[in-house]
């Protein structure tokens, strides 16, 4: 039997209840427990943007602050928290509410090229041990309402769950037309700088 890849002293936790991320890490040979960070988002990217903070660091400060709540739990373990933000042309956007505002958010950036920024945090102890960020910037093909519309209605409300109304790994990869970048920063956790920072720290060997 091989060994874990894992080799840190104590437990990795994922600051977060997404599959996708989930999914990233099991895929990569790492099981981590998920638990949720008991933190308003919003109240903490407005906090940072009023104090001058820029758009392309959104994701790394709620990164942050989410591996920092659950490292206040559980001091012991290694606590992965991560972020994803999306801009185009100065905005940034947030999870739809509803299909409709998701058709919106599709309709906004079709036909153009929008940056999705993916950060992580570990932490542990209360302390953050590294914070880092990556891009990917995506073009979406031009859509009409009808196709929009047909989208959703196959895709679902899941896609709510998405800060652009779509899943990359699912049929939002219909929409697109090129992408430009790591995969895992679109699904959301730059896997590769992740992975990276880990074996320099000698938490995991393949």
């Amino acid at each position: 039997m091989s060994p874990p890849i894992w080799r840190g002293a104590a437990s990795l936790v994922l600051a977060s209840r997404s599959e996708s991320r989930r999914a990233l890490l099991s895929a990569a040979g790492l099981d981590a427990e998920c638990v949720a960070p008991d933190l308003d988002e919003r109240a903490v990217e407005d906090g940072y943007l009023a104090c001058g903070g820029p758009f392309e660091d959104v994701a790394l400060e709620l990164a942050q602050a989410k591996a920092l709540a659950v490292s206040a739990e559980r001091p012991d373990a290694y606590c992965i928290g991560a972020d994803q933000t999306l801009t185009l042309e100065g905005r940034i956007f947030h999870k739809s509410r509803d299909l409709a505002e998701g058709a919106q958010t599709l309709a906004a950036l079709s036909g153009k090229t929008h940056r999705l920024t993916s950060a992580f945090c570990v932490a542990r102890a209360g302390r953050a041990l590294v914070v880092h960020r990556d891009h990917a910037d995506v073009r979406m093909r031009a859509l009409d309402p009808d196709e929009i519309s047909r989208y959703l209605e196959r895709a679902g409300p899941g896609v709510l769950a998405s800060v652009g109304a779509y899943q990359g790994e699912g049929l939002g990869v219909h929409l697109f037309e090129r992408i430009e970048g790591d995969h895992s920063v679109v699904l959301g956790l730059p896997m590769l700088s992740l992975l990276a920072w880990l074996r320099h720290e000698n938490l995991i060997s393949l």
